[in-house]
């Protein structure tokens, strides 16, 4: 597998998706700004949205694809594999539909739930009717995680990345209409639209991977629901792997719990610092975490650990070349860019201030998100979903812990930080576990790179916080003032980066080279770690 191909391929695609999603969330923040309807569309949206990237981006992925690429080796007409996938979609959409009709029917309890007991004035019918329209997309997106998984599990990331896209534009399709109808004077209906926007996207990105499937040589008959032994298998694998592997999706729900508790706005301030922590999340670590497991699972069924050192080892190097100075640059310039992207409008400078200390704060743990999904596969692969169960439990201990000290003394700020805290607990016990085990070792070399790569991105910061001030009055400008001065705080710092990683070697131009060639995994398994 080539791999820095694959990754870029989801990288590249999944960057399409979130300058997309910078414009829908750039038009949210103008037209709902951070006042009560934005808290209820924020709230009725992560329900579905929490599930979605557990789903696509975690456990079904982890548990499916290693039994897939079983069946494919048992037979290479595939017909196995098909069998399989048929099978488990005749349980799955019969499970998602009751799911989905039983929590529609309970949304006034779970509303009720995060909404501070009823007391954080968003249990009303409004929320409740948001969130009933946006659910279904659960169930759409879940089907559509399936279709993405086989053709991962093939080699064939690009649709599945591209799939992202079709929400963002029928979310902005569903802004543009609102002010088309009411100029963006009126919130709830604002919110009617978006939410409508949200459930035509699940069918459309449904019927879209469904296409590719089926070009890809696969077809899907209907059948009566069977618990064949596959698919129990998969059951058994899956229902633990939705913890372990989904540590910062189920933080996400507590920190619906507890942003319930907080003041009016709370909800939208995180949802959209969020935004610019799941960028390079999103772009580096889910591409890599799914780019890297097929490949692992290939190498560990040879039984060549070789190739699985080798394949673990360059992830997470190419992971922190990225990681790192994003979160640094995240961090320092969090000020700017919250400005030059959501001030405006209904969002305040008071609101766009809270935003950026929470976007420094939610950083913290970027590179151990990163690291999380890079070390997650490693157990996948070999069957072990139990692992991650009880490092995640840990964490999210560790994270509910946390809360209850930092949030009444900082508040939102501490809820954020509290969830970086514990994503570094969480990876620095998933990496234990695999060094006990002789499954994976950080080399000398490795953590030398990764030194370097740390030093250069720190001298990166330290231009960022000279030329941070020297653009103020222009990030709150115009839309040219904003592009002009938020281009040029980039390049500087990506510039500065650039020239620092190469004097210090954080770039080892030989793995790279290796990286772009067809057969990089194969040849990884051959030199060994």
């Amino acid at each position: 597998m080539n791999l820095l191909k694959s990754t870029g391929t989801i990288a590249g695609l999944t960057m399409v998706s979130r300058i997309f999603g910078f414009v829908r969330d750039i038009m949210l923040a103008r037209i709902l700004g951070a006042g009560a309807a934005a808290d209820a569309w924020q709230l009725a949206f992560q329900l579905p949205n929490i599930f979605r990237r557990l789903f696509a981006e975690g456990a079904f992925s982890a548990a499916f694809v290693p039994l897939f690429n079983r069946k494919m080796e048992e037979d290479e007409g595939r017909n196995a594999a098909q069998n399989f996938a048929i099978d488990v979609l005749s349980v799955f959409v019969p499970i998602l539909l009751i799911f989905s009709a039983i929590m529609m029917l309970a949304m006034p309890g779970i509303i009720w739930l995060f909404d501070d007991f009823g007391e954080g004035g968003r249990t009303n019918s409004f929320t409740f009717s948001l969130a009933r329209i946006t659910f279904p997309y659960l169930a759409l997106i879940s089907v559509t995680t399936l279709f993405a998984a086989i053709l991962n599990s093939v080699s064939r990331f690009a649709a599945a990345a591209a799939a992202p896209i079709l929400l963002n534009i029928c979310m902005i399709s569903g802004l543009l209409i609102a002010l088309a109808v009411n100029g963006g004077e009126d919130p709830r209906e604002t919110a009617y639209f978006l939410a409508t926007g949200v459930a035509v996207a699940g069918l459309l990105q449904m019927l879209w991977l469904y296409y590719w499937v089926r070009k890809a040589g696969f077809s899907f008959a209907v059948k009566k629901p069977k618990f064949t032994p596959d698919v129990r298998e998969l059951g058994v694998l899956i229902l633990p792997a939705v913890f372990g592997a989904g540590i910062y999706q189920i933080s996400r729900f507590i920190d619906l719990f507890f942003l319930g508790r907080l003041p009016e706005g709370s909800f939208a301030f995180m949802a959209f610092a969020d935004r610019l922590n799941q960028l390079p999340l999103g772009i580096i670590g889910i591409a890599l975490g799914t780019a890297i497991l097929p490949a692992l699972s290939r190498f560990i069924a040879k039984d060549d650990l070789g190739g699985a050192q080798r394949i673990q080892s360059n992830a997470i190097e190419l992971g922190m070349l990225l990681t790192i100075p994003a979160a640094i640059a995240l961090f320092f310039a969090a000020g700017p860019l919250v400005t030059a992207f959501y001030v405006g409008g209904n969002f305040t400078v008071e609101a766009g201030q809270t935003t950026a200390k929470v976007v420094a704060a939610l950083v913290v743990g970027l590179p151990a998100y990163v690291l999380v999904k890079v070390l997650i596969p490693s157990f996948f692969a070999r069957k072990d979903t139990k692992t991650p169960v009880y490092t995640a439990g840990i964490s999210l201990l560790i994270n509910i812990t946390l809360n209850l000290i930092l949030i009444p003394l900082y508040g939102i700020f501490g809820l954020a930080l509290a969830g970086a805290i514990a994503a570094w607990c969480n990876c620095a016990m998933l990496y234990t576990m695999l060094h006990r085990r002789g499954h994976f070792r950080l080399e000398l070399s490795l953590l030398f790179r990764i030194g370097r790569i740390t030093i250069s991105a720190i001298g990166m910061a330290a231009v960022l916080i000279y030329a941070a001030p020297i653009g103020e009055g222009l990030y709150n400008g115009n839309i040219w003032e904003r592009i002009g001065s938020i281009t040029a705080l980039c390049s500087a710092g990506g510039l500065v980066y650039a020239v620092l990683a190469l004097i210090t070697g954080a770039v080892d131009r030989e793995k790279i080279a290796l990286l772009t060639k067809k057969k990089a995994a194969e040849q990884a398994g051959k030199e060994g770690p």
